[in-house]
């Protein structure tokens, strides 16, 4: 099916840049049916181009639609001013896992990982449009990995001084996946508990002593 979305940039190679990354695709697989100039401002000055895109939405080619996240991904990276390799890395029915090789790794990977789940929300966002049960994951420099033995090892640690304090903690804020290395790693704690609280994406998880008297 051949669909039609109108992109803008400062020119028109910025407009069709704009369009190849947003739409997850080559320069190749888009036809530029349109262009426009958009006056604005002062004498005109500061104007901007409309393009007008036809592009092909058929993601039944598996092998194209990994190559279209990766390519996502890499112009992603550009955009933000930084240069960096995506790879493929392991890829099944369910989920397709990519490694970002970059000198810029700890901008990419960001505080606490935040740089990079916001690049992998965005890249799960364009893998729907070809799987809506693909899951895309993505890495750099082996963070997640470190990350998650981190994360399980804070955790038991604060559930030992809550079990000798008898005193709550609250954690910072974690994403979703976080959150579950958690909750059971802590699990076999008998005597300890976990709940999320907050909203939004990024929650805190509490530990506190079973029996505790609530006081927050």
């Amino acid at each position: 099916m051949v669909l039609i979305k109108e992109f803008e940039g400062k020119n028109e190679e910025e407009a069709i840049n704009n369009a190849i990354e947003a739409l997850g695709l080559n320069r190749e697989d888009i036809d530029v049916e349109k262009v426009e100039a958009i006056k604005s401002g002062f004498l005109f000055r500061g104007g901007k181009v409309k393009i007008r895109v036809h592009y092909n939405d058929d993601f039944t080619d598996v092998d194209n639609s990994d190559e279209r996240i990766r390519n996502f991904i890499e112009g992603l990276i550009k955009r933000m001013d930084l240069d960096g390799e995506v790879r493929i890395i392991e890829k099944n029915d369910s989920k397709i896992k990519l490694d970002i090789i970059s000198g810029d790794s700890g901008i990419i990977i960001g505080k606490q990982g935040k740089t990079l789940d916001g690049i992998q929300l965005i890249s799960n966002i364009v893998a729907t449009r070809s799987d809506d049960h693909l899951k895309v994951i993505i890495d750099s420099e082996d963070y997640r990995k470190r990350r998650e033995e981190s994360i399980v090892q804070f955790a038991k640690r604060t559930a030992l001084q809550v079990r000798k304090t008898k005193n709550s903690r609250l954690l910072d804020p974690m994403n979703p996946f976080e959150r579950r290395l958690v909750h059971t790693a802590l699990s076999s704690f008998d005597d300890i508990e976990t709940i999320s609280e907050g909203e939004g994406l990024y929650k805190q998880v509490r530990i506190l002593y079973r029996g505790e008297i609530r006081q927050y």
